[in-house]
């Protein structure tokens, strides 16, 4: 069955904003920038563009996942932050529900990824032709049938965080691509980006932004 987008009608939330940058909470559902054709004209991007018109795009999250998103809102921020995020400079939480019971409380996953392209969007661990893919995760608290971790990529790789999970035979709930069976019976990716960590283009100051997570 063909995907079909039908954009979430809940509006992003404003984090803050300044001269230079606009920091937001994007909801799931909602691509960060258009898709191919009409019919995936509606994302995030277009709809702050306008309060901003002036917005520009630094860094994405996937559609079904949620949280905190920066935009520069002119070409020196968007340079500066862009950088800070091809450098890793940038520090990333994420909050995710885990199918069964992960062990230990705590590890890293270091396993290279490169698109499935047969199988696109879908990505894949590939030894031998894979980019370096880090990601360091925690427990926060655990039963049975599920686990709730927060995780922190060390890089940023697409789909890194459901591939790497996935790989450890605890798919995020919710994953329409990486779960299958009752892991994937959710009514979203348990998913969300809570913090944000990065040097204002403008004084260089950390700065850190997060969002509460909704689920």
């Amino acid at each position: 069955m063909s995907f079909v987008y039908e954009p979430t009608a809940e509006q992003p939330q404003i984090i803050h904003a300044d001269h230079e940058v606009l920091v937001v909470a994007k909801p799931a559902g909602l691509l960060s920038v258009p898709g191919r054709g009409d019919d995936r004209a509606d994302c995030l991007i277009n709809r702050l563009r306008g309060a901003f018109p002036t917005v520009l795009l630094v860094h994405r999250l996937d559609m079904d996942t949620s949280g905190v998103m920066v935009f520069g809102l002119t070409p020196h921020a968007q340079r500066t932050l862009s950088k800070q995020f091809e450098e890793r400079r940038t520090k990333k939480t994420y909050v995710a529900r885990l199918w069964g019971r992960l062990q230990p409380k705590s590890g890293t996953v270091d396993l290279p990824l490169i698109v499935d392209w047969p199988n696109r969007p879908r990505q894949k661990v590939d030894h031998d032709t894979g980019k370096p893919a880090q990601t360091d995760w925690r427990v926060i608290r655990q039963t049975d049938a599920e686990t709730r971790v927060r995780l922190s990529p060390v890089t940023g790789r697409s789909h890194q965080l459901r591939v790497h999970m996935a790989s450890l035979g605890h798919p995020i709930l919710g994953d329409p691509l990486y779960a299958s069976g009752a892991a994937a019976d959710f009514p979203r990716l348990m998913l969300h980006a809570e913090t944000l960590r990065f040097k204002h283009p403008d004084t260089g100051v950390m700065q850190s932004y997060s969002a509460p997570v909704p689920f």
